[in-house]
């Protein structure tokens, strides 16, 4: 396959990847509900890197590896149902606002409402920790995705042919990690503008709990497929 149409046919199968639903997705809103823009935005940068760690074993086999051992791929699974339930325990703690929001930000500044979109009244120390938090937070939603380590395993093992040029398959994978942190940064701008944060400030702890729930299935999804 010539490496103009296999770039196409991996830009197309890692669009429907990203833009489906899943705990890159329920995290990116859960960030945008819960903190603002910019902690988003970090979140997003941190789900890219996971695409390189993804990206890395691809290209040196491990993921095959990893794939291939049981032990390995079932310690995997565990670890990241555990981190999902970590994530969906904090989805569920999610309150209803009070009513007057503005009182609610008069009195506690730490609860990150927003000024404006994508702001908030919170000071430059606890903003950077946060931010920090957020970007570890999404490179181990999607490291330890091990949907994703077969969708690489598979992308780079079924789609892209073997004598494909090492440098050719170094760009595609530059190109997904861009292309995740476009898509994810293009996310986290939607859900914090004006007009969708102040329907997500007031109804978006029904969205935190279904997103909850979400990650919870999915650990349960894990731990079950290797029950079976």
């Amino acid at each position: 396959m010539p490496a103009l149409e296999q770039f196409l046919l991996i830009a197309m199968v890692h669009f429907l990847a990203v833009a489906s639903p899943g705990p890159d997705f329920a995290l990116i809103l859960k960030q945008s509900i819960r903190y603002n823009r910019r902690i988003a935005i970090y979140t997003s940068f941190g789900i890219a890197a996971g695409i390189v760690v993804h990206v890395t074993y691809s290209l040196v086999g491990i993921g095959l590896l990893i794939a291939s051992d049981e032990r390995l791929f079932t310690a995997l699974k565990y670890l990241a149902a555990s981190y999902f339930c970590y994530i969906a325990w904090h989805c569920f703690k999610a309150k209803k606002p009070d009513n007057d929001l503005s009182i609610s930000a008069g009195k506690d500044s730490d609860k990150n409402i927003p000024l404006s979109a994508g702001e908030t009244k919170v000071d430059k120390a606890a903003n950077s920790t946060s931010a920090k938090k957020a970007f570890l937070t999404g490179f181990l939603i999607n490291a330890l995705n091990v949907k994703a380590t077969l969708f690489f395993v598979s992308l780079f093992s079924v789609v892209i042919a073997p004598e494909t040029l090492l440098s050719i398959k170094i760009a595609y994978g530059v190109y997904l990690v861009a292309a995740t942190a476009v898509w994810f940064c293009f996310l986290s701008y939607i859900l914090t503008q004006e007009r969708v944060r102040y329907v997500l400030e007031r109804k978006g702890y029904i969205l935190d709990r279904v997103m909850g729930f979400i990650l919870l299935a999915l650990a349960f999804q894990l731990v079950l497929s290797d029950l079976q």
